[in-house]
């Protein structure tokens, strides 16, 4: 089996449902690519919750080590770790019930993917939540 990404619409919808949005591996660094993609969907009026440890806060938004340490189960994860780390954010996802997740450009794990979405998750995969929102919704 194969993965694919969901349909240019349904991308859309879920952009459009979603409002929680936990980003993990969200730098408090301005000059990172994650930085400048959370800010940008906090501008779009998501909030964001910042995932990373050792860190307390990130564009306002207190910070959580894990997906397990967040206070409420988010609408999507959105994902800005190497492709190693996907495995596990998937496991944390089935246990947690999160049933979104997006992997940004260059975050590619097929297999775990295909995991995520035998369990009920809609995965989108190498693919930039900021630029799907700005080309998609505007």
């Amino acid at each position: 089996m194969t993965f694919t990404n969901p349909t240019t619409e349904q991308i859309r919808a879920l952009l459009s449902q979603v409002r929680n949005v936990a980003v993990v591996g969200l730098s408090p660094q301005p000059a990172r690519p994650s930085f400048n993609v959370a800010k940008a969907l906090q501008s779009f009026g998501y909030r964001i919750i910042p995932v990373r440890p050792m860190i307390d806060e990130v564009l306002g938004e207190k910070a959580y080590p894990d997906l397990e340490s967040l206070p409420e189960v988010p609408d999507i994860v959105d994902v800005f770790r190497a492709s190693e780390h996907v495995p596990e954010i998937v496991d944390s996802c089935i246990k947690l019930g999160i049933k979104n997740l997006w992997l940004q450009d260059g975050v590619i794990h097929e297999e775990a993917a295909l995991r995520a979405q035998q369990a009920g998750i809609t995965v989108v995969m190498d693919r930039c939540m900021y630029r799907d929102h700005a080309q998609l919704i505007g």
